[in-house]
């Protein structure tokens, strides 16, 4: 199944792509933690043909959509590529459908790279919310560092915001990757166009869960 929505809208400032498969059960939040930014957005769900209520959930927001999609495709990382390219806003995030954005906090990001033209990417701090005891704990998040992030990824996906040219410069994500595409990102991004901006304020939350 194929639907687009042809909404208009005026000239956005941040791409936000959410890339989702039988999400449905979180779906929605992530999608009222968006539009609750105070930041002026162009968003393109991109559903992999879920089989849950994951499209109902999205034709009632369809009114805020920019545009969306629901058919199988070639994994997440080929979804965030193409939601990108639907946008054209000078800065881009994508959120998994079972993550969500805290308040503001799409905003925050957005003036950080606002005020440093120079800085390809920002990202702030996330909270690691555990489904099963409904706790949360820090993400595991450091000041942008090189020699730390070849021993482990101190970035945390949700929390990050990215310059449209710096992400053009290496061709987006790699489509052959499912899992480490944001850590492999991050490199190349760094490779091409410099040190990254960290801000110590939590701006996102990552969802642990059994699925």
């Amino acid at each position: 199944m194929i639907s687009l929505s042809t909404s208009s809208s005026k000239k956005s400032l941040v791409t936000v792509v959410v890339p989702s498969l039988n999400q449905g059960v979180y779906l929605e939040k992530a999608l009222r933690s968006i539009f609750e930014q105070k930041v002026s957005i162009q968003l393109f769900i991109m559903d992999g043909g879920s089989s849950d209520n994951s499209v109902e959930i999205i034709k009632k927001w369809e009114y805020k959509i920019n545009d969306w999609r629901s058919y199988k495709d070639n994994g997440q990382a080929n979804a965030i590529n193409e939601g990108v390219a639907l946008g054209d806003a000078p800065y881009i995030c994508w959120l998994n459908s079972d993550d969500w954005m805290l308040p503001n906090g799409l905003h925050t990001l957005l003036h950080v790279l606002e005020a440093n033209p120079e800085t390809p990417v920002v990202y702030g701090k996330s909270w690691n919310f555990i489904e099963k005891t409904g706790k949360k704990k820090p993400t595991w998040v450091e000041p942008f560092n090189t020699s730390r992030l070849a021993l482990r990824c101190i970035i945390s996906q949700p929390a990050t915001l990215i310059r449209r040219s710096a992400w053009e410069a290496v061709g987006g994500l790699d489509n052959n990757l499912h899992l480490a595409l944001d850590y492999d990102l991050w490199w190349r991004i760094y490779k091409e166009s410099g040190n990254f901006k960290f801000i110590n304020k939590y701006v996102a939350v990552n969802r642990d869960h059994p699925k």
